[in-house]
This record gives structure tokens, sequence and C-alpha cells, in this order.
């Protein structure tokens, strides 16, 4: 495997001068558990975790934090998993079972945001791979990163598939009463049969929609992103429906949808399993993409179109609106915010 002079070439495609961490920082472990059958975790020291975005990416957001590399929910469309080749590793089941764990970003992380440089700016979490995916049961990264954006007043928002969040829940509430935060759930659809073979990993849709109503009970507006619209699979009017109706009744305040984008890494693993479980949408899906990651435009807007009629039918709206998707403290209303927040994007 790669260590030495590894760069922060994130999502984002940016690359950085200086090298993250040298194989001498390197631990790697396995646990006896079940949890963890098959999984090698690679304990790394890492000499930094804010991710600048390039100006020219489309995320809508200039930070990012991410504590792990690989994710053991292994969404078969992750477009994450090319990440994985910049350290020799497989981008298809050595991204989902060999996870590299920083076990030291809380306190970079904390070191990195008292800097006189940093200018408290919007920080994402969730947006590469998941936060909140197993390894964060035994790892606990996450409360420390909190707390630290929290001592700062740092504005910060979470993007997850995991329902590990509820664990977090005082947190995020203590850390709403000095700050902007902002949190998304990623439900793409509610088909448990799609659900078992393109997110083996992931908490059950149903189980996601759990955490928003939780989030919901205690006075907290939860986002869900609505990805990824499976072309074929999940699409069907029917289908968007009945993921919108089950969106809104637990308690959403907003639904944005998002289509399957296959970038190279996940599409070459997402098109090996599209031919073992649907081998008749193979040819329509080299049509569809012919042109790049991308589906086209029209059907974008299609799918984008038929959510907002239905989260509007169903008391909801896209995520844009000021209070749509940051936590509050309980108590009177403050003043409208200067500027909106930045929107969440998984993709």
């Amino acid at each position: 495997m790669r260590w030495e002079n590894l760069t922060d070439e994130s999502e984002h495609g940016r690359t950085a001068d200086a090298a993250l961490f040298g194989a001498d920082t390197v631990a790697t472990r396995t646990f006896d558990t079940p949890e963890f059958n098959g999984i090698t975790f690679h304990e790394v020291r890492a000499r930094s975790v804010l991710n600048r975005v390039p100006g020219a990416s489309r995320m809508p957001f200039e930070w990012t934090v991410n504590p792990y590399r690989g994710c053991s929910h292994a969404c078969v469309y992750c477009f994450a998993r090319r990440t994985h080749g910049y350290l020799d590793l497989d981008t298809g089941i050595g991204f989902d079972t060999q996870i590299v764990v920083k076990v030291n970003a809380p306190e970079v992380l904390r070191r990195q945001l008292a800097s006189r440089s940093w200018r408290g700016d919007h920080v994402a979490m969730g947006t590469n791979v998941d936060c909140y995916q197993r390894a964060e049961g035994r790892y606990r990264l996450m409360p420390g990163i909190i707390s630290a954006l929290t001592e700062r007043a740092n504005p910060f928002s979470v993007l997850t598939k995991g329902t590990l969040i509820l664990r977090d829940l005082d947190l995020l509430v203590r850390a709403a009463e000095v700050t902007e935060v902002g949190v998304s759930v990623s439900v793409g659809f509610l088909d448990t049969e799609l659900w078992r073979t393109v997110e083996p990993g992931t908490p059950a849709p149903e189980r996601r929609l759990d955490v928003v109503r939780a989030f919901a009970e205690h006075g907290i507006g939860c986002g869900v992103l609505m990805a990824p619209v499976i072309p074929f699979l999940s699409d069907h009017p029917d289908r968007l429906r009945e993921t919108v109706r089950a969106i809104a009744a637990a308690g959403a305040v907003s639904v944005t949808p998002l289509v399957l984008h296959l970038r190279p890494g996940a599409r070459e693993w997402f098109t090996a399993w599209l031919g073992r479980h649907h081998p008749h949408l193979v040819r329509r899906y080299e049509r569809l993409y012919a042109e790049g990651a991308y589906a086209p435009t029209w059907y974008q807007r299609r799918i984008t179109r038929q959510v907002h009629e239905l989260a509007r039918e169903y008391g909801m709206g896209p995520a844009r609106a000021a209070a749509a998707r940051r936590i509050r403290p309980a108590g009177p209303e403050p003043a409208p915010a200067a500027a909106e927040p930045v929107q969440l994007s998984l993709m």
C-alpha cells in the first residue's frame, strides 16, 4: 500500500503539496466482532483534516472534514471509490473493507480551527464517505470533532446514512446554541430488495427515516437528500411518490433529489453490479450515460420537477429556505440571518 507522499487529493480533485501522513504513522488492525468481520482498519495520524474545496467544484461549500477513507456502507454507486486508488487499494471490495481512520482528527481539527489564518467558514461533513459508518461506533471521532467546532462557534453540517448520529444528538443541540448546524439524512428510495443489494452496509431506509423522526421530535429541522435516484430502478412515478410521502411523514423539513452519477471507479463497480442483478438494463445505462458521468440534463430536470411537485403536495420544499436545514435551540425565534446557509450535497 502506498502511504509515503500521499497528498490530500480529496473527493473534489485537489492535490496538496505536503503528504497527509507517512508510513511510520500507520497501524493496521482487525477486530474479532461480527460487525467488523472481514474489515481491516488502517489507523493513521493525520497532519491536516480540513480539506479545501476548489472553486471549480460543484460543491456548495468550501471546506470539508473526512475522518475516514473507505466506507463499510459498501454502496455500489459511491463516487468516492476512486480515492482508494490513490492508496493503491482496490476501488471495489477494497473500498468497502479497507478503512483508513484518522485517529487524531479531533485534536488536529482543534489546532487548525485555532489558527489565526482560519476564518470560521462553514465545514461540511459526510460529503465523501459517511462519518457515521460502522467504524465510528468504535473510534468515536465525531464527538471530538463536533466539540472542536462548537468551542469555536464554527458553523457546520452533517450528511449521513447512519443511525449512529443519534448518539450525538445532545452534542448537536448544544452546538446549535452557539452556531448554525445543518443535518441531512440520505434516503434515495424505500425498496427493500434494491437497498439490500445496492447499499448492503447501510441501515435500512426506514431506520434512516427514524433518525429524521427523532430529530423532529426534538424540534430539530432535518432535511433529506433523496439520493441517488437510480434510473429504471427507483425512478418510476409511483416509487418517487412512495418515497417522498414517507419522507414527509417522518417530519423532514425538505427533500432534495439527486440523480445517480457514475464517476470513474464507481462506474465500473456499479456496472458490474448491474450486470449481475439487472443485466437487461446494461445497454440502457450505456445509452443514458454515454456522454459521461452524469445523466442527461433533460432526465435530471424531469426527476427534480417530479420530486419537487410531490414535495409541495406533501407540504415540503427543496432545501433552500434559510431555516430549512438548521438546528435551532429551544426558545424564541431568532432574527433572520443575513445570508442563507449552504445547501448540503452528497454528490
